[in-house]
């Protein structure tokens, strides 16, 4: 049996929230057994540097392995396929082990760039990009990162931060 977590993968957030009149959200799953950077580990600087390039690649590749993203970007073209945006990261770890899904901002940090580098994005700043909001999934053997990205309107705040004032 596998340890409780507050988020159910079957059902991702994104999901939900979107609603019936909005579209399904891309769910943007990175190769199992990849390795992932932990922002608590010290690594050298250049094993830092080619674990980052890889998990970029990959996801660019699994954008370019994704027939409905592939033609949403075709749709768009010449721009990027989604002026705002809303990500969700799903750390699906590879045991039951307590574990801490924000620890792997590095590895979320460089499959958002590699969105960039597929063209969903223009850019990854505040003006464009909300989250990657990272939570934690179910166990998945050698583990793997999951990305739910849902396309936002030009005012939308889907977690409600107006209310915090700026």
């Amino acid at each position: 049996m596998s340890a409780p977590t507050l988020f159910d993968p079957e059902r991702p957030a994104a999901t939900t929230a979107a609603g019936p009149s909005r579209p399904a959200p891309f769910v943007i799953a990175l190769p199992a057994g990849l390795k992932q950077i932990n922002s608590n580990h010290r690594i050298n600087r250049h094993d830092r540097a080619r674990l980052t390039k890889k998990i970029r690649e990959s996801a660019f590749e699994a954008v370019s392995e994704c027939p409905a993203l592939m033609d949403a970007l075709a749709a768009a073209k010449p721009g990027p396929l989604f002026q705002r945006a809303h990500i969700l990261g799903i750390v699906h770890p590879g045991s039951d082990r307590r574990a801490d899904p924000a620890n792997l901002y590095p590895s979320f940090k460089a499959a958002v760039d590699g969105l960039v580098d597929a063209g969903l994005f223009e850019d990854d700043d505040h003006t464009r990009v909300l989250g990657p909001d990272m939570r934690l999934g179910r166990v998945v053997k050698r583990g793997q990162l999951v990305l739910v990205v849902r396309g936002l309107e030009p005012d939308e705040d889907p977690l409600g931060y107006q209310a915090v004032g700026r």
